[in-house]
């Protein structure tokens, strides 16, 4: 099975999956009077390798919303949404998702294995998101997924400050499973912090809320960039 999600990420100078919100966990207005396509228009000119549209209603999204950002771009989209049932996984498909998340801390093991290979039966690849090595351990298929540690609580609806820590300690669980693409995502506030975890071994990153409250983004990602090539001229200078 193709996984255009996976293989653009992998692929990407810089992976990192660009989010489409309209607000934040405390109700901050994300999109402040700017459109869908001017936020899509500006990831595509960023290089972004795949877009996340958050359609939960927690952070005011909808279905329209996905509907109307897949009209506008032919990059791969990622649902972000409570997906609990194998009807939504043919509605995300019918919206133009090409993944879909599944958060492994909100369903049973059982659950998650029947909508992780629902979802590859219907052309979508899993998005799992994770918060401890006993989570990582449940889900199947894990070759054809992306797994990605989620660096808050969804239980608290992801109102906490965010702990990176926590995926720099399942870095290892991650690639121990077989996941293709290992994937650290939320809280990741500055281009520093993202520079350490790509370089950490990550294959992708997710940024919300930070890349649509910077004022800079281009100033954002280039600081990213120069972060990464500092970063690995240390490392070779070590070694």
């Amino acid at each position: 099975m193709s996984h255009p999600f996976i293989e653009s990420l992998l692929t990407a100078e810089r992976p990192l999956v660009m989010e489409v919100k309209r607000r934040d966990a405390h109700g901050f207005d994300l999109i402040a009077g700017h459109t869908p396509a001017e936020i899509v228009t500006a990831y595509e000119k960023a290089g972004a390798p795949c877009i996340s549209v958050v359609t939960g209603r927690w952070f005011g999204g909808t279905h329209e919303l996905l509907r109307d950002v897949a009209r506008l771009t032919e990059l791969p989209l990622l649902q972000k949404d409570f997906i609990t049932r194998s009807q939504q996984l043919h509605t995300a498909r019918e919206l133009g998702a090409s993944a879909v998340l599944l958060t492994a801390g909100l369903l049973p093991a059982s659950a998650l294995r029947t909508l992780v290979t629902a979802a590859l039966r219907t052309g979508l690849t899993p998005f799992v998101e994770v918060t401890t090595e006993a989570e990582i351990a449940v889900v199947p298929h894990a070759d054809e997924c992306v797994i990605a540690v989620n660096n808050k609580d969804i239980k608290t609806k992801e109102r906490d400050r965010g702990n990176l820590t926590r995926s720099f300690d399942l870095l290892p669980a991650l690639i121990a499973s077989g996941t293709p693409c290992p994937v650290s995502a939320s809280a990741i506030d500055t281009p520093q912090a993202a520079a350490r975890l790509l370089d950490a071994g990550f294959g992708g990153l997710l940024v919300g809320t930070a890349l649509l409250r910077s004022g800079e983004r281009d100033a954002w990602l280039t600081t990213l960039d120069g972060s990464r090539t500092t970063a690995r001229t240390v490392l070779n200078t070590v070694a």
